[in-house]
């Protein structure tokens, strides 16, 4: 057969040539696309485009990588601040009280005082928690800013006090773990916290004192807890811009295991020259990538925050308010997956979550409205004037605030009035039928200055509302907020 089609003049290689088999494809042209022209090579890229899309894949990795680390890089920010500033070392407790202190907590409540500290438990080992009994609300979070377990009058110990034991990620119970509430933590750093609810500040500062927080081997004989203060000194807890972000990211992960959620970031981020037991050192093409990334997930990161589109994150229909918590537990996880752009959001704008700050239940924990828009839905300006129409009866058992940040840092608006909160225990003035009239502006309104708080020319500025023990008609909404409308 094969000496027949030779005789007739042909052979296989000229079959499979007619047939356009083995044939180089010649069609060259440009597919447009959303990162611009690419030159093509038939069906392939031609080989002067791989580079481009290479450039594109690490770009996109980094700014992935961004928005997925926002919680980890804030507690890790927080930490370092707290250690290189204000001398804080494992086991130290920060009394954060004055308006000065609080200036570097994202989205810091201005109202209550509150009480925290990191503890490395890779130093430390299990660490061991006495609460002393009272109005306290807080919790231990690890370090991706999941609640391990809540302390207080949402905690286990229903604000009766009692002894806590924190076991790092692997760790076995000890024979006489039956004394403690137990908390397991999935990362080897924690943040301790928790406020003190208690109106009378003699009282409160009583209760502050008789924390206690120590190594589990040093349970019988516990040194004394140091109770610091940043004492007038400036510091931030508020992520870091530029390859600054990246370094913080690289430090923390050498002290943290992997979960298993985050291995294929942790695959992106080997791309890009961040891995953990290796140095930080990323060459030109994953430094462009880097810097590219940090500068556009940041954007995106504001967008998912002030411009939420998760469902039912506008509280009222008719309202500019958000629901800014809407992380339906605080594991992060529901059914299918982790609410990863959820997260993503409130911890670009605040810090901590606790089963206390999603509770659903009148009466018990604290809840959250955030406005970055005016009632017409534009952003909100430091040099106008605004006011809120703050109706009679707020559903809050324990109090209400009103207080402002700066759009830049999400910490405490740095007034020259040094003040950013308005609540229901300041001697506010109010209207005869029991509502109150707030406003913001660069200079304060004629004989409404206790009700006032000022903003700064030229930044924008947010807000939150929050309830504290939130009764029924804040959750069957049978009570509304007014949206916040520029005034003359």
């Amino acid at each position: 057969m094969h000496g027949a089609l030779r005789a007739a003049g042909f052979s296989l290689m000229t079959m499979f040539v007619s047939c356009g088999v083995g044939a180089q494809a010649t069609d060259t042209h440009n597919l447009d696309t959303r990162i611009g022209p690419i030159a093509m090579d038939g069906e392939l890229p031609a080989h002067e485009s791989i580079d481009k899309l290479y450039a594109e894949l690490d770009f996109q990795q980094a700014t992935q990588s961004y928005l997925w680390a926002l919680p980890l890089v804030a507690y890790a920010q927080w930490q370092e601040e707290f250690r290189d500033k204000l001398d804080a070392r494992d086991g130290d407790l920060m009394v954060l009280n004055s308006y000065e202190d609080k200036l570097g907590v994202i989205t810091a409540n201005a109202t209550t005082p509150y009480i925290l500290g990191f503890v490395d438990l890779n130093e430390t080992g299990p660490l061991v928690i006495e609460l002393p009994p009272g109005p306290t609300a807080g919790g231990v979070g690890d370090f991706w800013q999941r609640a391990i377990i809540d302390m207080g009058q949402t905690g286990p110990d229903k604000g009766k006090g009692g002894k806590y034991l924190v076991l790092p990620p692997g760790a076995t119970p000890p024979a006489d773990a039956g004394k403690y509430y137990l908390a397991k933590s999935e990362t080897m750093n924690v943040l301790v916290g928790f406020r003190v609810l208690e109106p009378d500040p003699a009282k409160g500062k009583a209760l502050v004192e008789q924390f206690k927080m120590y190594p589990y081997a040093q349970r019988n004989a516990p040194p004394k807890t140091r109770l610091l203060s940043p004492a007038g000194k400036a510091w931030s807890g508020t992520q870091p811009r530029g390859m600054a972000y990246w370094e913080r990211l690289h430090q923390i992960i050498q002290k943290e295991p992997v979960n298993e959620r985050d291995r294929f970031y942790m695959a992106m981020l080997a791309s890009l020259g961040i891995e953990k037991d290796r140095p930080f050192n990323p060459n030109e093409r994953q430094r462009k990538a880097l810097t590219e990334g940090v500068q556009v997930g940041e954007l995106i990161a504001q967008a998912n925050t002030f411009a939420k589109r998760f469902a039912n994150a506008q509280y009222w229909p008719d309202r500019q308010w958000d629901t800014v918590l809407n992380i339906a537990e605080p594991s992060q996880r529901v059914a299918y997956y982790d609410q990863l752009w959820e997260r993503s959001a409130w911890f670009y704008e605040a810090v901590t979550n606790t089963k206390g700050m999603v509770s659903k239940t009148p009466g018990l924990g604290q809840t959250y409205l955030g406005a970055y828009t005016d009632n017409h839905g534009q952003w909100l300006d430091g040099s106008k004037n605004y006011r809120l129409h703050v109706g009679a009866n707020p559903p809050a058992k324990q109090f209400w605030s009103m207080t402002v940040y700066d759009i830049g840092s999400r910490t405490l608006i740095d007034n020259p009035q040094r003040k950013a909160d308005l609540s229901s225990r300041q001697d506010l003035k109010k209207n005869p039928d029991g509502s109150v009239d707030l406003y913001f502006g660069p200079s304060a309104p004629t004989g409404f200055e206790n009700n006032w708080v000022q903003t700064l020319p030229g930044k924008h500025w947010f807000s939150y509302f929050r309830l504290y023990a939130p009764t029924e008609a804040y959750f069957d909404k049978s009570w509304k907020l007014d949206d916040i409308q520029a005034v003359d």
